[in-house]
């Protein structure tokens, strides 16, 4: 079974290039890899709230969030 990855971003510029260069670097067969674009899908920021996730960009690896650089605080987008 593959451990989940979700990458939470706003659309940002940061959050865009920190996708392509992690999200996309991810292992495959390792990882079932989820994209969620907070600004067109704000119903899910109470998903990365309760996963973690302070700041966007970020992702979600089994369970434990990493926040890569901060393009925007999640209570900026609600």
């Amino acid at each position: 079974m593959k451990d989940k990855a979700i990458f939470y971003h706003a659309g940002c510029p940061v959050c865009v290039d920190a996708e392509r260069q992690l999200a996309d670097a991810l292992d495959r067969n390792r990882f079932d890899v989820e994209s969620v674009h907070l600004g067109q899908e704000a119903g899910r920021i109470a998903d990365a709230e309760a996963a973690g996730v302070k700041s966007v960009p970020a992702v979600v690896l089994a369970g434990q969030p990493f926040h890569i650089n901060f393009g925007a605080a999640l209570s900026d987008l609600k």
